[in-house]
């Protein structure tokens, strides 16, 4: 089994377990008492979630004696891999966490103990879990579901979702944690006919199809057996006709419901509550559970005021006349649809982290009140980006569909859209048709309007959503709930949200994927202000916003004190003026010493400056250093476009900000530091290291983020040329680009020699030169292969297999044989032999990191 577990997730199993320590043990659930320890054990999680190996780990823990000595107890340990860890499809046992244990036996014990007490059919046989989004809802039900069908008294488990969107979704996470465990059903005679089956307990469907199996059959045999319901976002439909009529027809039920925001009487709009439906709450994690444990990230919300003409309208919060306005389109002005648009066109790459050419960063939601908002901004994208090269234009999406003008269940309800989209009315449904056909030409796919083509259209814009094919989505109510996508970090927001329905929007935002994304990104384009803090109060608590919302720009410049855990954070202007102040020649740190100083300075740079970049404010300060204060008309024209004053100018003034020469020539030395120290470890230097490096975190996913690729360089050297006319003043300052960067820095002798070779006043433009480095690459790729098989006397058939192979993956490895075929015919008994493998692996990989992505043939 061993080898089946994999290492970070049983590492992250450890830690959650940490709690252990000081547990008591004599008294109830063993996993009640694990995660109380558990929640109890922070406030430096963040430091041992950098813990890089075993010792560090163990260092941290204040007693690991007291944790081993109960977590590997039989019952404890057993417990853990057979009851509550599962095998996905690739084999990584997923290990439950402490909350999602804690949650999954009280949803057991109360389905044995109502049994037991024949509680059946009520709300003390039932009750809902509080679990914040983000927090691995989908597991934790899918283990009480199935552990639900171990008991002997139940007959049928059913997972009911509320919409056809989930159902899908749903099934595969289900499918992915255990193949082939789940009855899933496309209409409602397939769900009848999956009742019926014996060959196993669990049945997922959706609440529509539930109901209308309910409306239909009077009498079927399932109404009498004992039948477990779990419910995912259980504050939505279930209010309404199916909850009726489930309590009328099924005889001894138990109801359990998960949601992120319970409705409470503060936002329930009639007398129902979640706890009035399903009963009391079994157990809770809530949001500032899951962002101190590092499982969600914060909010930064940006209420976006830069319009003065709408402001009064943007920030009406009567609902009665915001409605009136949506009915007459005051907000739907096509000045204001141009200016928010060409915000978020200016602003995208800068929000996203793509500011950098070629740098891959995030994707946005776009979330519109209206199918004629939708179509509004949507042209106003077309129209705004049609003279933009297409490589540069945002690959814009739109989905929306039929909404019925039902009551809603409660306040914050993001309007339910069906699938049924011959309910549209003809202008809608002809703008969607248009928007599909557009999509289907950018993606070469063939979706359609009609029913199934447009199920098919909504799966497939998932899918490119989480890849990152799509930059931009513009939504009414779809994507805004139940939709898990890590690659998006950003929400523009031009619609009214409140309490659930505004945090469950925000929440599509906040889910970790690397250092890069620091938070989840909110730009709204109405005041939402006080929507947020009371939605963020409401479920938690009135110092939640501290907990769940980012610090201010201010905060982040100046530096503050983080409330949680009393760790004083430094600010930009601190930062930079001791970075300029110790190392003002990045060319001259030569001592280990001050490579390790360097090193952690420049990372905390990264940080504070990839946070950042996000603020408004931070986006106008950079572009002040390319205005000529000197000259009065390009002051006033700066001041204009970013909406500033004299006094905010001359606030902005007393800022340092690093010169963008002097921070490249700061990233070249960063990663000829991180190189030097990775030759270090390898054994490659003559001189061992003398200093321990263990606390130096060298940020290469930030790195990354700010990555410029081979033809924005390439571009650099036409645009430079045709200004210097000077080889060696160009090679100096493409020089100066490449070792700033991490993945072209084994191109830099391979660059440096087109610039030689070639008489780049005969190129004719940016295109030109592209194509010329590339027909040049390939030739010295090829003749450079040819090299290194000669000079090594390699096996030629093998070699150029191998290389070719390596290629495409963009990197050698010494796994397999393939490597060894390459070699000249000797015994690897030879004492020569070890070492000429190694030496031909290590020219292999750096010809394939020197020629990756360059195309041709070997």
């Amino acid at each position: 089994m061993e080898a089946h577990i994999h290492k970070s997730s049983l590492t992250r199993g450890m830690q959650a377990l940490v709690g252990l320590r000081s547990a008591p043990l004599d008294e109830g659930s063993i996993w009640e008492k694990i995660e109380e320890g558990y929640l109890k054990a922070y406030p430096d999680h963040a430091r041992m979630r950098r813990a890089i190996n075993v010792g560090q780990l163990y260092r941290f823990l204040s007693d690991i004696k007291d944790f081993t000595a109960t977590f590997f107890q039989k019952k404890t340990l057993l417990e853990v891999l057979l009851k509550y860890s599962v095998f996905d499809t690739s084999n990584t046992l997923l290990v439950m966490r402490p909350y999602q244990i804690a949650a999954t036996e009280r949803i057991l014990w109360k389905i044995k103990s109502a049994y037991n007490a024949k509680q059946w059919n009520s709300t003390d046989g039932g009750g809902f879990i509080w679990h914040t989004t983000g927090s691995g809802k989908t597991l934790t039900s899918f283990k009480a579901a199935r552990l639900a069908t171990k008991l002997d008294f139940v007959d049928k488990v059913f997972f009911v979702v509320d919409r056809k969107d989930l159902d899908y979704q749903t099934m595969k996470e289900y499918q992915r944690f255990s193949p082939d465990s789940v009855n899933g059903s496309e209409n409602t005679a397939g769900l009848k006919r999956n009742i019926e089956k014996d060959d196993n307990k669990i049945i997922v469907t959706t609440i529509q199809k539930l109901n209308n199996l309910m409306r239909g059959e009077s009498d079927l045999p399932i109404y009498s057996k004992q039948v477990v319901f779990i419910f995912d976002e259980c504050h939505r439909s279930q209010f309404g006709e199916a909850q009726k009529n489930l309590t009328k027809k099924f005889k001894k039920y138990y109801q359990f419901g998960f949601t992120g925001t319970p409705i409470f009487p503060q936002n329930a709009l009639g007398a129902e509550t979640t706890a009035s439906v399903f009963g009391r709450e079994l157990h809770s994690y809530v949001i500032t559970d899951a962002i101190r444990d590092e499982k969600v990230l914060k909010f930064k919300v940006d209420y976006n005021n830069v319009r003065p003409r709408f402001k009064s309208i943007e920030s009406e919060q009567d609902e009665k006349k915001l409605s009136a306005a949506e009915n007459r389109k005051a907000l739907l002005h096509p000045d204001r649809i141009r200016e928010i648009t060409g915000y978020i066109l200016k602003n995208f790459p800068l929000k996203t982290h793509r500011a950098h050419m070629g740098a891959k960063g995030f994707n946005a939601l776009f979330a519109v009140s209206s199918v004629d908002a939708a179509k509004a901004y949507y042209e106003a994208f077309r129209e705004l980006q049609a003279e933009l090269e297409e490589k540069k234009r945002l690959k814009v999406a739109t989905i929306f569909s039929f909404a019925a003008n039902e009551e809603q269940d409660a306040i914050g309800d993001i309007a339910d859209e069906s699938f049924e989209v011959s309910a549209m009315n003809s202008s809608a449904k002809e703008f969607l048709g248009a928007a599909i056909a557009d999509y289907n030409a950018a993606f070469r796919t063939n979706y359609s309007v009609d029913s199934t083509g447009f199920q098919n259209y909504y799966r497939d814009l998932a899918q490119r959503v989480k890849k990152q094919e799509v930059d931009l989505l513009i939504v009414v109510g779809m994507f805004l709930t139940g939709f898990d996508a890590p690659t998006l970090n950003t929400l523009f927001v031009d619609k009214n949200l409140r309490y659930h329905g505004l945090l469950q929007a925000y929440s599509r935002t906040n889910r970790i994927y690397d250092a890069t994304k620091t938070f989840g990104n909110i730009v709204t384009f109405r005041d939402l202000e006080q929507a947020t803090i009371d939605a963020i109060t409401l479920f938690g608590n009135a110092n939640t916003k501290n907990v769940v919302l980012e610090k201010s720009y201010k905060e982040y410049m100046e530096g503050f004190t983080d409330l949680a855990t009393g760790r004083a954070c430094r600010g930009y202007a601190e930062v930079v003026k001791e970075l300029q102040a110790r190392f003002p020649d990045p060319g001259a740190i030569f001592k280990e010493q001050d490579k390790k100083d360097f090193a952690k300075l420049f990372g905390e740079y990264l940080r504070v400056e990839n946070i950042l970049q996000n603020y408004d404010e931070f986006t106008g300060l950079k572009a002040l250093q390319g205005v000529d204060l000197q000259d009065p008309q390009a002051v006033e024209e700066f001041k204009a476009k970013h909406h500033l004053s004299d006094a905010d100018i001359e606030a902005m003034r007393t800022v340092d900000v690093p010169s963008e020469r002097l921070i490249q020539d700061y990233r070249s030395t960063y990663n000829d530091t991180r190189d030097w120290l990775r030759r270090q470890k390898d054994g490659a230097e003559k001189e061992a290291s003398t200093l321990d490096w263990d606390d130096v975190v060298f940020e290469v996913d930030l790195l990354k983020s700010q990555e410029i690729n081979l033809d924005y360089i390439l571009e650099l050297i036409f645009e430079h040329n045709k200004k210097t006319k000077n080889k060696s003043d160009l090679i100096d300052e493409v020089r100066r680009v490449i070792r700033a960067s991490i993945g072209n820095r084994a191109k830099e002798s391979l660059i440096v020699d087109f610039i030689n070779q070639t008489d780049l006043d005969a190129i004719g433009d940016k295109a030109n030169v592209i194509d010329a480095f590339f027909k040049f690459a390939q030739e010295e790729q090829r003749r450079e292969a040819e090299l290194l098989i000669t000079s090594e006397g390699l096996n030629e058939e093998e070699a150029r297999r191998y290389i070719k192979a390596s290629l495409k993956r963009e990197y050698a490895t010494e796994n397999g044989t393939a490597l060894n075929a390459t070699l000249p015919k000797m015994s690897p008994l030879n004492p020569q032999y070890k070492t000429k493998k190694q030496t031909v692996f290590e020219k292999i990989s750096a010809f394939v990191e020197k020629f990756k992505g360059v195309g041709g043939q070997i």
